[in-house]
């Protein structure tokens, strides 16, 4: 027996025992593996799922272009549907996605259009916003929104939901998986509730995302939506796929124990998963403290390993984050601490300030790079040399804007980031680079870095 396309192998994915991670606790706690996808995760399912129906319903027609707004995985989902069935794909991804998604939905032949991922969901930069406006504008196109498309939800009503009731025998007494469009686990949490409304459904957020406020209080708080470095669950919209009515309780993992719990389960279980997998497997430990013998949890772990490889499976980036262990090698926080300043904190402009006012702070405080700041956002990036170059052409430039002139916004790194690493990314053209504080920025440069070489030295 054969397939005829690629297409026809996705879904019936194994659902796996986890032993070494459960030592100790009670319950039968089970791995929804979804990276044995052809794609390699959980979003296969509502790709083929969207591009039928859109077929069926007449949205999509032969030789048109899908366009899609999408954290990596579903954008692999619906590239591979479109490889077989000869269609367009566009696709805008935050740029705070891994190169390797990136990459791979390259190699599919999609189009990738990279977005900021710090702006509003209705700035017209975010990839929201460009998906949409893209979608309006190219003749022939179909604009999945997964977060909003129904079909995202029944794809896995559909397959999923009754896979896992079956794998279990219908023993199932808990589901965990993460929230992001939530289609998944709201689609597999109806199916279950179904056929046993005692199944309990245990959502998984993450910090600065809006759901677990949401379930718990019906209200979306603003000062709880800011930037979170885990890819595929969180979002700081709410999508139309969502029925809290579904889901009896959310948990927030933080960042650093999603990427820890990740690489414990590719050590000790030989399961090689994705970040947000991490994070549902580390809720899933955590509800099962207070669960007995006779429970049996199924946690659903959405991607393969591979799309992170330099994120959470390389030590150095780890580090950077402070997710690992800090060794005795000078980090940005010690050079900071060396730094021989005449000004506490950071000297910075508005993007509408005056170029004259960046020349005088350069001079009084005597730096040679400031950054253009406004509100907490990173707008970009003036130079002693950049300076010149820009009054030398026109002295009379000293009273128009800084953001004429302004160069790119530098990478951002944090007070744990290992200097060597540093060292590397400062450059003719990255000469400074902005250092992310609790509260508050800094900046570091090569002449920083020298400073507290030699101050350190014994």
């Amino acid at each position: 027996m054969w397939y005829r396309n690629i297409l026809e192998t996705i879904g019936r994915t194994p659902l796996i025992q986890l032993n070494a991670v459960t030592r100790g606790l009670a319950p039968t706690i089970l791995a929804k593996v979804e990276y044995f996808n052809p794609g390699h995760s959980v979003k296969d399912r509502i790709g083929l799922k969207m591009i039928e129906e859109a077929e069926r319903s007449g949205l999509l027609k032969p030789g048109g272009t899908i366009i899609e707004a999408t954290s990596g995985n579903t954008g692999m989902g619906l590239a591979l549907v479109a490889a077989v069935k000869g269609y367009r794909c566009i696709f805008t991804i935050p740029d705070k996605q891994s190169k390797e998604k990136i990459d791979a939905l390259r190699a599919l032949g999609a189009e990738v259009i990279i977005t900021p991922t710090n702006v509003a969901p209705d700035d017209p930069r975010s990839y929201y916003s460009v998906a949409r406006r893209l979608a309006q504008e190219i003749p022939n196109a179909f604009y999945p929104n997964q977060y909003d498309n129904l079909n995202n939800r029944q794809a896995h009503y559909e397959t999923t939901g009754p896979e896992i009731w079956e794998q279990t025998e219908g023993r199932i007494t808990h589901f965990v998986a993460g929230m992001g469009t939530t289609g998944t686990i709201c689609g597999i949490a109806q199916y279950l509730k179904e056929q046993n409304p005692n199944v309990q459904v245990i959502g998984v957020d993450t910090y600065g995302s809006v759901f677990q406020k949401l379930h718990e209080t019906g209200q979306i708080d603003p000062k709880e939506i800011y930037p979170y470095l885990t890819e595929g669950i969180g979002e700081d919209i709410v999508p139309g796929n969502l029925d809290l009515s579904l889901i009896d309780r959310v948990i927030k993992v933080t960042d650093r124990d999603g990427a820890l719990m990740a690489r414990k389960l590719a050590r000790y279980e030989g399961l090689f998963v994705g970040w947000s997998s991490g994070s549902a497997a580390w809720a899933a430990l955590k509800i099962a403290q207070d669960l007995t013998k006779r429970d049996v949890v199924v946690v659903l772990l959405p991607d393969h390993g591979t799309r992170y490889l330099n994120k959470i499976y390389n030590d150095a980036w780890m580090r950077a984050q402070g997710f690992l262990e800090r060794t005795a090698e000078l980090t940005v926080g010690d050079v900071l601490a060396h730094k021989d300043r005449k000004l506490q904190g950071l000297a910075t402009v508005s993007p509408n300030d005056p170029l004259r006012k960046a020349v005088e702070l350069m001079q009084l405080y005597e730096i040679s790079q400031i950054p253009v700041i406004e509100e907490g956002k990173v707008h970009g990036l003036l130079t002693e040399s950049r300076l010149i170059e820009v009054l030398m052409d026109d002295p009379h430039a000293r009273e128009n804007p800084v953001h004429q002139y302004a160069l790119d916004p530098p990478a951002i790194v944090l007070p744990s980031t290992p200097v060597d690493i540093v060292s590397k990314m400062l450059t003719r053209q990255m000469p400074a680079l902005l250092v992310q504080l609790e509260y508050g920025w800094d900046i570091i440069t090569r002449s920083d870095i020298l400073h507290a070489l030699v101050e350190s030295t014994p």
